[in-house]
């Protein structure tokens, strides 16, 4: 009922806005910079032309590398950009609105033929990264793709499982899976500073929530790598996202407003601090409404988050940027309240969760001279998360007896971050980057709990176990010291290739390593490109792990895996792309990951930490050993068409194996061994009102992906385990749980009136109302092993007003 009363609700909304339309026309600036790719000085002379202007109306740049555009009107508009001696670019698919000024911060790439004459081409290259170190297996992606595409929820992750090589068939939570690896592989990156996780509810040495604290609205153009990473990426083994916070307008004052059903009301405001510095603020604040949508627990979660950014402008001792991330979040699930197939908790417990996450970063940014800049950032963040649990003792007619306390955990981690790295052109051929980065880790962990344990006794009888159990407790600080130097060298405009040294020293454990990347990219035809990569990459034992304490003796627990090297893998990748036409590209790539020294146990079992890392919790497994192996290999496509003539497609494939062995040497699944994910996307938009300057839009989206690998329970086992679940080890991960299989439909409308711009959509997700499964568990209520099911439909809606 309430679900069918919400979507009431949306239908009228959609309806009353879609009457509102405009009756004149009206166009807006698009401004912005541009930079030399390589060290990022000003262009002074370039121009930019919009396509399709009769008279032509463009601009050319100032000593700043500044432009301004007048006059452009509403509508997805595409530009022309040109320098002399450089490669020309177009721009396409600007999205120009009523409430908001447009800003592109454009690079062109010095040509080393030094050409005399600059034809204006089609950019067959609209997906390659912002890095231009990095040569495969990356990809941006932009504010306008993460609200665009349906099921997205506004959220970076979720958007990133539609790019090839990426699965997350978990509809409760971010986690992604990328090309096999365990979710605890991804590294944050936010302005170049590294943070433990952008999610709210999340736990020590997770990376993946239920819902993302980062509000897209914030965000620029960002970069999103899978695998084999230029050397200035480090302590990760599966994916970067190194996200970019925007600068705010420079000009003007602008206001947006927004409420989602998941990631809430909103307000955000930006606009200029000083004009003649080019100085900005952008600042937003978010409030969570999550009751308001399908999260797969009946319990109410709250949350709220703020982030900022502010350019301080440009001086002569260079220039100076602040920014950061704050989120807070809570949810109680109450025994009472929650029935057997909820996604997270447990009808015979109460529990109480709370977390936040938090970072604020200084960066600083000086040049010498045209061609050499040094950016230095000081960070401080924080990852912080507090869990009781008090479970209940109930009569036969489930009527409560008592209640006791049964888990205590408090964790926080704090990071405290140098950075500075020096780049330097040399000349159109080379470019040169090299730097360190320091993280002081300030660690507080505890833990303890005497939940269903069958070794702690009741010498009393009643019923409540007689003392908890210390799990982890760990208060110190450390040190992880990362370097890194890299070189491009372009032989010709269509073939280059870098070079780079990583290294990492850990403070706690006293190991050093010492990674080798190299990649080389081919145009073979102005069609065509292929290019390879190779790294060796580590990265640092999750700190749940690494801290663990073992039972050694009835009640005493000591810590047994302080002594574990980094985890290591060797990515290889071979990558060709195709340009089909101006707007089509067919890219594939394949891989090969050799991963080693993964802890495992020392006595013969099927465990290994490659599984760990798509839940709340890790297993507690003590003396583990740096012994274990696993592998990842696979084979990726996307034909994509880039959005041109109002509408857009892309279509990824992905079909890949993924094993392991623990001590006791017989290959295995790993628990993200899907082999396959297919996804679908479609879009299209028909434009109305005077100009054509309105929109209505529709989004769709299909996944399908082979079942996850899972370990069967023993419940003989389990029921005299006390309730606590004991699997099938000698054959873990040989069942799957059925293929995943969901279906989003997005119906939206954009509408620009005066200086105001209203956008709303109504996205139903899993409109087939499939209930992919989710989990095989104990269940202590019905005493068997039942099977959770994930959310079936529900419709998310967004609105948004800019001004």
């Amino acid at each position: 009922m309430k679900t069918n009363a919400i979507l009431k609700k949306v239908i009228l909304l959609f309806l009353l806005v879609s009457l509102s339309n405009v009756v004149f026309s009206q166009t807006q600036v698009v401004k912005g910079t541009i930079l030399d790719s390589q060290a990022e000085y000003p262009l002074i002379g370039a121009t930019i032309t919009l396509l399709g202007s009769n008279p032509i109306n463009g601009a050319i740049t100032d000593v700043d590398g500044s432009f301004r555009i007048e006059e452009v009107p509403f509508g997805r508009q595409v530009f022309a950009v040109q320098y002399i001696g450089y490669k020309s670019i177009t721009i396409p698919n600007v999205l120009v609105t009523a409430g908001k000024e447009v800003v592109l911060n454009l690079l062109l790439e010095e040509s080393v033929e030094k050409l005399e004459e600059v034809v204006i081409t089609a950019d067959a290259d609209k997906d390659l990264p912002i890095n231009d170190l990095a040569k495969v297996s990356a990809r941006t992606f932009s504010i306008e793709e993460v609200t665009r595409f349906s099921g997205g929820r506004n959220d970076p992750a979720k958007l990133a499982a539609s790019y090839a090589g990426v699965s997350s068939t978990n509809d409760a939570r971010n986690d992604i899976v990328v090309r096999g690896n365990s979710p605890t592989g991804l590294l944050w990156r936010i302005e170049g500073i590294p943070i433990a996780s952008t999610n709210h509810f999340s736990t020590l040495g997770t990376t993946g929530g239920p819902v993302n604290a980062l509000n897209t609205n914030m965000l620029r153009t960002s970069d999103f790598l899978t695998g084999a990473f230029p050397a200035e990426y480090g302590n990760a083994n599966a994916a970067v996202f190194d996200i970019m916070f925007r600068n705010g307008n420079s000009d003007k004052f602008e206001f947006t407003g927004q409420m989602a059903a998941y990631t809430g009301l909103e307000l955000m405001a930006e606009g200029p601090i000083n004009k003649e510095r080019n100085a900005s603020f952008l600042t937003s604040y978010r409030y969570g409404i999550a009751s308001l949508a399908a999260t797969g627990t009946s319990a109410t979660p709250f949350y709220q988050d703020l982030s900022f950014k502010a350019n301080l402008g440009d001086y002569k001792f260079g220039r100076v940027e602040l920014f950061g991330i704050y989120g807070k979040s809570s949810i109680d699930f109450l025994g009472e309240d929650i029935d057997e197939t909820d996604l997270f908790a447990n009808p015979n417990v109460d529990s109480f969760v709370e977390s936040e996450i938090g970072l604020i970063g200084l960066a600083h940014t000086l040049r010498f001279g045209k061609n050499t800049y040094l950016k230095t950032s000081l960070g401080a963040s924080t990852n912080g998360n507090e869990f009781t649990q008090d479970n209940l003792i109930l009569d036969e007619n489930d009527q409560l007896i008592k209640k006791y306390r049964a888990t205590n955990s408090d964790t926080r981690e704090n990071r405290y971050t140098i950075t500075s790295t020096l780049n330097s052109k040399l000349s159109a051929r080379w470019t040169l980057r090299a730097g360190f980065l320091n993280e002081t880790y300030d660690m507080n962990i505890f833990s303890e709990d005497r939940d269903d344990r069958v070794t702690i006794p009741d010498l009393n009888n009643d019923s409540i176990p007689d003392y908890f159990l210390l799990n982890r407790d760990f208060d110190e600080s450390y040190n992880l010291l990362q370097t890194h130097a890299q070189a491009e060298y372009r032989l010709t405009d269509d073939l280059s290739t870098t070079f780079g040294i990583h290294t990492q020293n850990h403070g706690f454990t006293n190991d050093f390593m010492l990674e080798p990347r190299v990649a080389i990219s081919w145009n073979r035809t102005p069609t065509q490109r292929w290019s390879f990569a190779y790294g060796l990459h580590g990265q640092a034992i999750p700190a749940p792990i690494l801290f663990f304490r073992e039972e050694v003796s009835p009640g005493v627990t000591v810590p047994t895996n302080e002594h574990l090297d980094f985890m290591k893998a060797h990515h290889f990748v071979l990558g060709y792309d195709k340009n089909l036409g101006p707007d089509w590209r067919l890219k594939t790539e394949v891989y090969y990951q050799s991963l080693f020294d993964i802890p495992i146990e020392q006595n013969l079992s099927s465990y290994s930490i490659i599984n760990e890392g798509s839940d709340f919790i890790f297993e507690e497994r003590g003396s583990l050993v740096n012994e274990g192996t696993g592998f990842n290999y696979g084979i990726e496509a996307t034909l994509e068409k880039f959005f041109s003539r109002d509408y857009y497609l892309l279509l990824t494939t992905s079909i890949f194996e993924s094993q392991y062995e623990g001590s006791d040497g017989i290959p295995r699944n790993t628990a993200f061994n899907n082999n396959y994910v297919l996804n679908l996307l479609f879009g299209k938009e028909w434009k109305f009102g005077p100009s054509n300057q309105n929109a209505w839009t529709f989004d769709t989206k299909l996944t399908t992906a082979g079942g996850r690998p899972y370990s069967p329970i023993d419940l003989v086992a389990t029921r005299a385990n006390a309730g606590r679940e004991v699997q099938m080890e000698e054959i873990a991960f040989s069942e799957r749980y059925g293929e995943y299989f969901r279906w989003d439909v997005k119906f939206g409308v954009r509408l620009n009136k005066n200086k105001v711009s209203h956008q709303f959509f109504v996205d139903f997700q899993n409109i087939s109302n499939r209930k992919n499964e989710f989990v095989r568990r104990y269940n202590g209520v019905t005493d068997e092993i039942n099977l959770i099911e994930q959310i079936g439909f529900f419709p998310d809606v967004m609105y948004r007003i800019q001004f």
